[in-house]
């Protein structure tokens, strides 16, 4: 079954109470077109080819011989990709499907190359963030397509409505957090599972607890996707880690996208390197071995 969309009007979307009880009941909502092609030709321009990203994506093994790229910031900054997670239609929309002031928790780009990208394993982010020490799952991702996302490239995978069973026992496996599977099977004989396809410029917007995976590329053609991930300002979280504690956002118009001129001001991003991830790694798993 196809995955229920709403579709982005400059000027026209609204947060009702019908997407919000959407949002509450699946988990989810779908939202075509939040980038047009204008803004998209120019957050494309700027990924593509840049050396920014080159310094400081890492690999993400998937425990399947195959290897995904991401490159994480944890300060949206005043260029682009900056004026894209502190917009209006971004993170504006998630304070309204939140219910109140979000800021910033990170924002990642993560590249799955052509016949070669990897595998995410089944997850819930608030399985990474409740170690965090984030002690409630008031949390949401916004997944935008930078390129087609289809079946044969891996695109999102979710189970609809799972958010609702709460958070599941994660594991660390490969370069990720798994979630228990014997789990994930019972959650899936009760929630619907969806192939997310998405074309460039959607954006799913989903809660922290909802189960999602995707599989490797077996395409010929990459899937990017550009992924901001936003706490509430009242889940403030209890001790410092790799990513912010409570950091007012300070929100643009939209219209900030296309009229950002600063391609890249990496000093602003507070960007994740190879050698924090391996520290934070390291120490991630000795946390769940506790």
């Amino acid at each position: 079954m196809s995955v229920k969309a709403y579709r982005y009007e400059e000027g026209k979307f609204k947060v009702t109470p019908e997407t919000k009880a959407d949002f509450e009941d699946k988990g989810y909502i779908l939202v075509k077109n939040l980038l047009n092609n204008d803004e998209l030709k120019k957050i494309r321009g700027v990924l593509d080819d840049s050396d920014v990203i080159k310094k400081y994506y890492y690999d993400m093994d998937d425990g399947a011989e195959r290897k995904s790229r991401m490159c994480l910031w944890n300060q949206p900054g005043n260029d682009v990709t900056g004026m894209v997670a502190r917009s209006e239609k971004v993170a504006g929309t998630c304070e309204k499907l939140l219910g109140g002031e979000v800021y910033h928790y990170h924002t990642k780009l993560m590249m799955k190359e052509a016949y070669t990208g990897g595998r995410f394993m089944w997850h819930q982010d608030y399985g990474y963030w409740y170690k965090n020490t984030c002690l409630f799952p008031d949390m949401m991702t916004v997944f935008i397509a930078m390129d087609p996302c289809r079946q044969d490239n891996g695109c999102l995978q979710i189970l609809e409505g799972s958010h609702r069973c709460g958070r599941i026992d994660h594991q660390p496996s490969a370069d990720q957090m798994g979630a228990d599977l014997e789990r994930v099977d019972m959650v899936k004989a009760r929630c619907p599972h969806r192939f997310v396809e998405m074309d460039p410029g959607d954006a799913l917007f989903f809660h922290c607890n909802l189960l999602h995976t995707s599989s490797q590329n077996d395409g010929p053609n990459r899937r990017w996707a550009f992924l901001c991930a936003y706490n509430k300002a009242s889940n403030n979280p209890v001790k410092e880690h790799i990513h912010p504690l409570y950091t007012k956002l300070d929100k643009v118009p939209n219209s900030a996208i296309l009229d950002c001129k600063v391609d890249w001001d990496a000093d602003s991003k507070a960007f994740f390197t190879q050698k924090k991830r391996d520290e934070y790694w390291e120490d991630f798993g000795k946390r769940s071995s506790v």
